[in-house]
């Protein structure tokens, strides 16, 4: 790119079925300046948080440590409180944001994160007492967060799309007519993410119920809202399904492009 990618949707699926797609991705910051920190939003699949969660406590990998913006939580916990890291235990089974932190280490080293998994906002919370973080809340309070402490900041989308097939509910096998019909809903919404419109990204995912359960529309949606790109281009699109039609999952790499 010969504009700065700022941000970057990338997948969280396995590395063997996702390797082409996360390559793809994560080559457009080889070569690219260290930033002072990298967002990195992931989905909370088994916890039972319905609200943002977070932690202070860093993340173990086989690169070493990865510590947080410890500057970036504090003022988030002045701004939101306690609520954000009430269900932190939600993050040690989960693998949406360990996947990405070996690619950011390769490349950056020693870079600070601001990890976070970001409820579906297609669903209601189980009770809107305040007693957890919204969507909307974090955006607006991040967003403020990383305009006060400054520097160079980087995101990530960790996101997966569709999710087809009888393993999660569907009645028959996936077979050509439903990977063709698939990769048309996707790319149908695609097109609408890579119109830099957050709400209305997030109005056609309602409108359509999102029907193929893509599993990362909180986190698509927080992303397009902070990064604040220029323009999202396309870098590669993915399915990746069983020989017996059990399942499938669509992945997708996309590129942020700074001004």
């Amino acid at each position: 790119f010969e504009t700065p990618v700022v941000g970057l949707v990338v997948p969280h699926l396995d590395y063997v079925r996702g390797a082409e797609v996360y390559a793809g991705g994560y080559r457009a910051w080889v070569g690219a300046a260290k930033p002072d920190r990298v967002v990195i939003l992931g989905t909370n699949h088994f916890g039972v948080g319905d609200g943002v969660v977070m932690t202070e406590l860093e993340h173990e990998t086989p690169l070493g440590r990865v510590t947080p913006d410890r500057d970036v939580l504090a003022k988030l916990k002045e701004k939101l409180g306690d609520r954000l890291f009430k269900d932190e235990l939600d993050l040690v089974p989960e693998h949406s944001i360990e996947l990405h932190l070996p690619f950011l280490t390769h490349l950056f080293g020693d870079v600070p994160v601001v990890a976070a998994l970001m409820p579906d906002p297609l669903v209601p919370m189980i009770s809107d007492d305040g007693k957890r973080v919204s969507t909307p809340e974090f955006v607006k309070a991040l967003g403020e967060t990383l305009e006060e402490v400054g520097g160079l900041t980087y995101f990530v989308s960790s996101a997966d799309l569709s999710h087809v097939g009888p393993q999660f509910g569907e009645p028959k096998p996936v077979d050509d007519d439903r990977r063709v019909e698939v990769e048309r809903h996707d790319r149908e919404h695609l097109g609408k993410f890579l119109e830099n419109d957050a709400a209305g990204f997030l109005e056609a995912m309602e409108w359509c119920k999102n029907q193929t359960r893509w599993c990362s529309v909180g986190n698509m949606y927080a992303v397009a809202s902070l990064a604040k790109a220029a323009d999202i281009e396309l870098i590669d699109y993915k399915q990746a399904s069983d020989d017996r039609g059990n399942h499938m999952v669509s992945v997708a790499s996309l590129a942020f492009l700074g001004t």
